[in-house]
């Protein structure tokens, strides 16, 4: 079995809650405290979690991307 956890935190409370949120059909999301949030991916095989792990990052990074836009003309 291969495993794989990852703590996010944004540059914000609201950043944050919207990086969970666009994972929110993917897979669990854990608050760890106020401000930050884990997930945990388990596969059978590594190919297998390194696909999981490529498709939440991709998630991650295109709802980062959108926040920054709409941060910078708010």
């Amino acid at each position: 079995m291969w495993a794989l956890t990852l703590q996010v935190q944004s540059r914000s409370l609201t950043d944050t809650k919207a990086l969970a949120a666009c994972l929110a059909t993917d897979c669990e999301t854990t608050w760890q405290d106020e401000q930050s949030f884990t997930i945990e991916l388990n596969e059978a095989a590594c190919k297998d979690l390194r696909a999981m792990w490529n498709t939440r990052l991709r998630g991650l990074i295109a709802t980062d991307s959108v926040l920054q836009v709409f941060g910078k003309h708010s």
